[in-house]
């Protein structure tokens, strides 16, 4: 592939992170393929009604989800020149929707008002350096169990929506959480698919062939759909019927082009919650998704970073203001445009395992994203089940740093375990933070190396004492 221009190759660091266009090309396909799931799946979280009975609507909320997600994905390319995309975040978007199916009054302009406030308290601590200065606090070995724990739960995503490990429904909780398959076997197409692109993936990988992680997807995606247009498996669940013989996330189908309707944009009250829950009840609220949202994309964009070797000697992230200031903005964005925060996506590691490494790939992504949002057959063709194995693979890499934790140091050791088992564990990038910065501050504390601690992680780990203690300080408040 011809070279890039020297002036575009210079703005974004192209030759001097080792990368070129074709890579940048294929990585960003990679990481597309890898998260264009939010376009279907954001719709059904967020498909409720409100209590007045209105409705965002599922064809208003795909376009809007790609529409938004392919704007920032390009800022976030384009200015702060990282393989780091960024969409709807699931956790914050469920968040959302029960609250807002669980508070008699509350509507989804409403919500999405309260996330707009909470995305502009976080526009705010990024304009003021507090944002970037927590980061900077954190030591070496915590940031090291960020990349290892967003490894596990990448991996944990993959496994889980490819149905290769499945949750055990028992409401007295006498069984182990997860099991393999269903009902401990292994079955169905899709899983067929996703073992035969693992496997693929694998050996490409360990063989050192170009473009590996992509030919893996491309090769399972064609798989995904010759078996879809044979034996017609459908949906593991179509609203009523649950079928753990279907497709989890996607059914691979060729769908037609349409025109995108946007009208759900600006449909925000900001101060709504505040008027209907009460000032207390609604900066909880605020607090909480600020929290969330504040900490999921710092341990995101460490992890990644990390993966993609951007990071330099002093443990800094080249632009880390923009990338936090593109991040502060997705969620502003995000809630203005009535599809819940927007932020750095943990599937971009599919990117760069396909040696993305500058904003060129996040570009790329980004366009595909708007191109989405008219004709939608990229995303209808490719089922989870096709993306999962390079999930997998990623978060191998990205866990094989384990090694430079310092595991004579208890007080790293055991909060870093905490950090990279949470994460997984909890489905939350934010909880597995919040316990480490809390038992480091402990630990340290009782070690009797207090100075050690810089004093702006007491700070943190006070805020997620109090993000962790939410509901007792609602019951002790009198707040349901």
């Amino acid at each position: 592939m011809a070279s890039l221009p020297s002036a575009i190759d210079r703005y974004f660091k192209v030759s001097e992170r080792g990368s070129n266009l074709s890579r940048e090309i294929r990585g960003g396909l990679a990481t597309f393929f890898a998260m264009s799931y939010i376009v279907v799946l954001n719709p059904l979280i967020l498909g409720g009604k409100d209590s007045s009975g209105a409705l965002l609507g599922g064809e208003r909320v795909a376009a809007v989800t790609a529409l938004v997600a392919g704007i920032l994905t390009i800022l976030m390319g384009a200015w702060a020149r990282h393989p780091f995309a960024l969409a709807t975040g699931l956790g914050v978007n469920a968040f959302v929707a029960v609250t807002v199916a669980s508070h008699p009054g509350l509507t989804w302009a409403d919500m999405m008002g309260l996330i707009m406030v909470s995305g502009v308290t976080m526009l705010i601590l990024v304009l003021t350096g507090f944002r970037t200065a927590v980061f900077k606090a954190v030591p070496e070995g915590l940031k090291t169990a960020i990349v290892v724990g967003i490894g596990l739960f990448i991996a944990l995503i993959g496994l889980v929506n490819a149905g290769f490990v499945r949750r055990i429904p028992d409401v007295a909780g006498t069984t182990v959480p997860v099991g393999l398959g269903f009902d401990g076997k292994l079955i169905g197409w899709p899983t067929l698919v996703f073992v035969v692109g693992l496997a693929l993936t694998i050996v490409l990988v360990i063989r050192k062939v170009r473009g590996a992680i992509l030919i893996g997807v491309v090769a399972a995606t064609i798989l995904a759909n010759v078996l879809e247009l044979i034996f017609k498996i459908g949906p593991s669940f179509d609203g009523k019927v649950s079928n753990p013989l279907g497709w989890s996330l996607v059914v691979p189908e060729l769908k037609n082009f349409s025109l995108p309707d946007l009208s759900i944009i600006g449909h925000v009250d900001l101060f709504g919650a505040f008027i209907h829950l009460g000032g207390v009840a609604a900066t909880l609220l605020a607090f909480s998704i600020l929290l969330s949202i504040f900490f999921d994309a710092m341990g995101t964009m460490v992890g990644l970073a990390n993966e993609a070797g951007t990071v330099d000697k002093a443990g800094n992230i080249p632009d880390v203001n923009r990338v936090l200031l593109v991040d502060a903005i997705g969620a502003v964005v995000g809630g203005g445009a009535s599809v819940s925060s927007n932020q750095i996506y943990v599937e971009s590691g599919a990117g760069i395992g396909e040696g993305a490494r500058t904003g060129i790939a996040s570009v790329v992504t980004g366009a595909l994203f708007l191109i989405a949002m008219f004709f939608t057959p990229l995303i209808s063709l490719v089922p989870f089940e096709a993306v999962a194995p390079a999930l997998v693979v990623v978060g191998f890499m990205m866990v094989s740093q384990v090694g430079k934790i310092d595991w004579s140091d208890w007080g790293i050791a055991i909060p870093a375990f905490l950090t990279f088992i949470l994460m997984p564990f909890t489905y939350s990038i934010a909880n597995g933070l919040g316990a480490g910065f809390i038992s480091y501050v402990i630990i340290r504390t009782f070690q009797g190396r207090a100075k050690e601690i810089h004093p702006l992680l007491w700070v943190v780990a006070a805020a997620f004492m109090v993000f962790f203690g939410i509901g007792p300080i609602q019951q002790l408040l009198g707040i349901s």
